[in-house]
């Protein structure tokens, strides 16, 4: 059975639903390996955090680029729609993509987005002619608002970034996926087990961005292929269908009259 199905997002076909970062890593060739274990269609990187014009990282983006990916830029480290806003547009440029990922921090201890900043810059930079993939919690009335402003693809966190905690809060996400069935929707954030990535598939999650699970992992190579099969598997599963949870046992192995041994 083939577990990869290609799938449409914001007007590219992809083969993986596993999205993932470029930080964090132990060296930067160790990424590269990293990043090609997992199968990813998809690598995020950080405009901010490394200038793709500063000489320092020239090094780095010599192997982004000979990975041949898909790259979706991000907004991270900005606090505000205006920073975001012309990090966006730079990003813009120097890649020559409409893709975004757009995070607006608004605390800085659990680096939750500011969720009224968040949507005055999607509003904008949809307008601006931006394919938004916007980093949000799971609330779910914000993630419709941004849907109201254009996104066609939302992003709503696991769990704080970095933290490793997996799925915080499952109703949640059912929720949303359940309330707005028609978008792309990508679990980013706190994931720290394939498991973790195999649970939001089996929701019906359509894909999963990781960055620091893989990266932080003592073997980041081995640990980003274990997330390529687990988001496959969890995507096969959702597509196959799961029983209905009962509250009593049932046998798995019906009884069908009696056992000749039994009989007089």
């Amino acid at each position: 059975m083939n577990l990869v199905q290609n799938w449409d997002i914001a007007g590219q076909s992809l083969n993986s639903r596993l999205f993932i970062g470029s930080a964090l890593y132990p060296s930067p060739a160790l990424m590269q390996q990293a990043i090609r274990a997992s199968a990813a269609d998809v690598v995020t990187v950080s405009l901010r955090r490394q200038n793709p014009q500063a000489g320092g990282g020239a090094e780095f983006w010599q192997l982004i680029k000979e990975l041949e990916l898909h790259v979706l830029p991000n907004t991270a480290g900005c606090h505000s729609a205006k920073e975001a806003i012309t990090t966006a547009q730079m990003a813009r440029e120097l890649f020559d993509t409409r893709w975004i990922k757009l995070e607006v921090i608004g605390d800085d201890y659990n680096l939750q987005p500011d969720p009224f900043q968040l949507l005055e810059a999607a509003a904008e930079l949809v307008k601006q002619g931006f394919d938004v993939f916007p980093y949000c919690t799971d609330d779910l009335v914000l993630c419709q608002k941004l849907v109201e402003v254009g996104c066609q693809v939302l992003m709503p966190w696991g769990a704080p970034i970095g933290t490793g905690q997996g799925l915080l809060n499952p109703y949640a996400l059912r929720t949303i996926r359940e309330r707005i069935p028609d978008i792309p929707l990508i679990v980013d954030a706190g994931i720290g087990l394939p498991s973790h990535a195999a649970q939001a598939m089996e929701m019906g999650y359509d894909g999963i961005l990781l960055n620091t699970a893989v990266a932080q992992a003592v073997d980041p190579v081995a640990m980003a292929g274990a997330f390529a099969q687990a988001v496959a598997a969890g995507r096969s599963a959702f597509l196959a269908g799961a029983m209905d949870k009962r509250q009593t046992a049932q046998p798995s192995t019906p009884t069908l009259g009696t056992p000749f041994w039994h009989q007089s």
